[in-house]
């Protein structure tokens, strides 16, 4: 059980190491998309789903510790979560606070990687926007006014003046 718990520990810090990680790379996803870098945000994307892999084998792995604990524990069929597992080691007050210490850093990290995948969200979202606006503009940049013509009802034509190229007849 004690290499169990360590097992579990150790694959919990390195969890939130990679959640770290990911929050590090935020300041220059953000630098990337406020500075239209777009070499530096492929990078860093790559670099993201590096670790994002990595999370995903962590979790695999700290699963599969829960549910051998969950053997251990005579508790075999449940799903065992860590805050399950948290109760049940009320014998043993080490290994408790031990674990609940290593599962609020792990929520803390995932809860402030969240909010940076929020408010990165919200910029490209503004980005995006921009761009738009920049399309719309330079579209009616090219195009000519409606003239002022009507016809014998009295209602508009809807002609337009000539294009805004260059006109080689004379």
């Amino acid at each position: 059980m004690a290499s169990l718990m360590d097992e579990l520990l150790e694959t919990m810090e390195e969890e939130k190491a990679g959640y770290d990680a990911l929050i590090a790379l935020t300041d220059d996803k953000r630098e990337s998309i406020v500075h239209n870098k777009l070499e530096l945000l492929e990078q860093v994307t790559s670099r993201e789903e590096e670790i994002t892999s990595g999370l995903k084998n962590l979790e695999n792995r700290r699963l599969k510790v829960l549910k051998d604990m969950a053997v251990v524990l005579g508790h075999d069929g449940e799903d065992m979560t860590v805050t399950h597992l948290i109760a049940l080691l009320k014998e043993q007050p080490k290994e408790q606070a031990a674990l609940t210490k290593a599962r609020d850093e792990l929520v803390e990290s995932a809860k402030r990687m969240r909010f940076m995948n929020d408010q990165i969200q919200i910029l490209l979202e503004q980005a995006m926007e921009m761009v738009d606006f920049d399309l719309t503009l330079f579209r009616s940049l090219r195009q000519a006014p409606e003239t002022a013509n009507y016809n014998g009802s009295g209602y508009n034509t809807g002609d337009r003046l000539g294009g805004g190229g260059f006109d080689a007849k004379q």
